[in-house]
């Protein structure tokens, strides 16, 4: 298959016959990123199904918002050790709008290079004030932080022992977190929800 490093997009090498890891010229041993996928239901039931973090989905979505794209870091040995679905719709503040949703294992390095940060994770002084944001998911709520980040609102918490991260374009767009926002995990059993999609983002790697 077609990767690239979830940090820094460069093309990753395939696993040899002397090693099972895919590889990234500058940061080693990664957890490969496949290019986004089409949104449809089968899609993202394929990727619930091998993902091994959550599959995270506001629900109900804002309003005039959808599914527009997703895409997976992790290859058929390991599963998907990190997920990423994003959304398209109206910025509350005028204009259009996208938001990424990522769930990761720590050190995956998905979320920081979406968000278009080192990473691999947070970094230092994260969480060192008051939380800006939260979400709520399984009846509690969980905190974030905003990370700073030019021209994007990206928010970073811990949820179900994975790094969530929310990134937002543009940073106005953060303003759809003044409220908690309800979230699913698409892994959970039971659910029967009836997604909309829209065209394909071009905030996810193609």
């Amino acid at each position: 298959m077609r990767a690239v490093c979830p940090r820094c997009r460069a093309e990753a090498r395939a696993p040899t016959a002397w090693s099972s890891a895919w590889r990234c010229a500058l940061h080693g041993e990664i957890n490969p990123l496949t290019p986004a996928r089409l949104p449809t239901a089968d899609g993202l039931h394929a990727m619930a199904e091998s993902a091994k973090v959550p599959v995270w989905l506001p629900w109900p979505l804002p309003a005039g918002w959808l599914v527009s794209g997703f895409t997976g870091a992790g290859d058929e040995r390991t599963g998907l050790r990190g997920t990423a679905i994003a959304l398209s719709g109206p910025n509350p503040l005028g204009g259009p709008a996208d938001m990424l949703i990522v769930a990761e294992e720590p050190g995956v390095g998905l979320g920081a290079g979406l968000a278009g940060l080192p990473g691999p994770d947070p970094g230092d002084g994260f969480a060192t004030c008051q939380p800006h944001a939260s979400i709520k998911y399984g009846g509690h709520e969980a905190p974030l932080w905003l990370v700073e980040s030019d021209g994007k609102a990206v928010f970073v918490g811990e949820v179900a022992a994975s790094w969530l991260w929310l990134v937002l374009w543009p940073d106005t767009a953060g303003t759809l977190l003044m409220e908690p926002l309800s979230l699913r995990d698409l892994r959970d059993p039971g659910q029967d929800l009836d997604v909309p999609f829209g065209a394909l983002t071009r905030q996810l790697p193609v």
